[in-house]
Formats: C-alpha cells, sequence, structure tokens
C-alpha cells in the first residue's frame, strides 16, 4: 500500500459522500431539527453505515453471493432507480428527499442511512478500499472519510443556521439553485449505475 492508494481510496468515498449534495436531500431536516437533534440523527445513520462499509471492506462481494443470496449487479440496478426517482422529485420539485414531519429521530437516522449513504457506489468503494488496502489500511481510510463527511455536515448546519437568521432570502436562493444541481447530479448519477449494472450482467457468460 502506498500513501497515493490510500489518498485515492480516501478521496473516492468521501466524494460520494459528497456533503454538500447530501445536504440538498436532507434539507427538512436541517430546517426542522436544532443542531444537536439532527447531529444525533446524523451520527445514528454514519455509525450504522459505517459498519456495513466495514463488513464489505473485509468480506468483498462474498456478501452479497454468500450471504444474502443476492448478485451484487442486481443492487446496483435497483439502487440506480432508487436514486433516480429521488432525481425526478428534486427535478420536479416535489419537495425533499426525506420529510422531517412527522418523523422519529431513530427513523430518520434508517432513512438517512439508506439509501442517501448505503449505496452501490459507496458499497463499491469500500469492497475496493479493502482489497486494494488491506483490512486495517482500508478500514482507516473508510473511517477518515465518513468522519470527515460528518463534520462537514455538521459545520455546514452550523453555517446554515447562522445565515438563515440573517440573510433568509439568499438562503432560499442557494437552497433553488443547488436542489437544481443536486437533480441533474442525482439523475445522471442513476442512469449511469443502471447503465453500468446492465453493461456488467451482459457481460456474464452464458
Amino acid at each position: 500500500m502506498t500513501t497515493a492508494q490510500f489518498m485515492e481510496s480516501f478521496l473516492l468515498l468521501l466524494v460520494l459522500l459528497n456533503p454538500f449534495i447530501f445536504s440538498v436531500y436532507v434539507l427538512d431536516l436541517f430546517r426542522g431539527l436544532g443542531l444537536r437533534a439532527l447531529t444525533g440523527v446524523l451520527f445514528r445513520a454514519y455509525m450504522i453505515s459505517l459498519c456495513l462499509f466495514l463488513l464489505f471492506a473485509w468480506f468483498g462481494e462474498q456478501i452479497f453471493d454468500d450471504v444474502l443470496q443476492v448478485r451484487f449487479l442486481a443492487f446496483l440496478i435497483f439502487g440506480g432507480i432508487t436514486f433516480l426517482i429521488i432525481g425526478i422529485r428534486l427535478t420536479l420539485n416535489l419537495g425533499s428527499a426525506i420529510e422531517s414531519k412527522n418523523l422519529h429521530p431513530e427513523e430518520a437516522a434508517g432513512s438517512i442511512a439508506m439509501p442517501f449513504i448505503i449505496g452501490p457506489g459507496t458499497i463499491s468503494a469500500s469492497v475496493v478500499a479493502g482489497s486494494r488496502l488491506g483490512t486495517l489500511n482500508g478500514s482507516l481510510a473508510i473511517i477518515l472519510a465518513m468522519a470527515t463527511a460528518l463534520g462537514s455536515l455538521i459545520l455546514l448546519k452550523v453555517v446554515y443556521d447562522w445565515v438563515q437568521n440573517r440573510q433568509e432570502r439568499y438562503v432560499r436562493r442557494y437552497v433553488e439553485v443547488a436542489g437544481r444541481v443536486t437533480a441533474m447530479f442525482t439523475g445522471s448519477f442513476a442512469v449511469d449505475m443502471i447503465l453500468k449494472g446492465i453493461e456488467r450482467w451482459l457481460e456474464l457468460p452464458g
């Protein structure tokens, strides 16, 4: 393992966990929860996700084949369809991806973890980190990426609350623009996931 390989695995997962895009997904929670409550929800969601990522880093795609008895390609295609629906909702302004109304914090943590953190992209990145860096260093890269993403989200919440109280109209404009950009990115990423799954399925022998 080299430092370059470690940084590549760390940055790949961090990019997939992009806190700026993620903040648009959970905008209703940003608006409806205080800093302490939101921090608790995000912490639980990230801990759930971290446990699964570490399992995939240690055991790879064998978890799908031997334990879940489901092809990883099926997970890839279904994950793409899920994100495509989310992208369409954001594009048509049909509401936030997660509604905070009448949602218990424990339920919110599960809704955040799947599919916004745990998805084909992040699971694949975890598998690559484990196979490329080894169990220990792969786990370290995943933990650092998750901690950086979580810290960035909490910082964004602090900035959001501070700006919201002073420049509300600018916040609304940012949310509108960021939502549209996020919708385009999400939709494109979703279609790419579906196509990759289909391409790999067609390449299977017999």
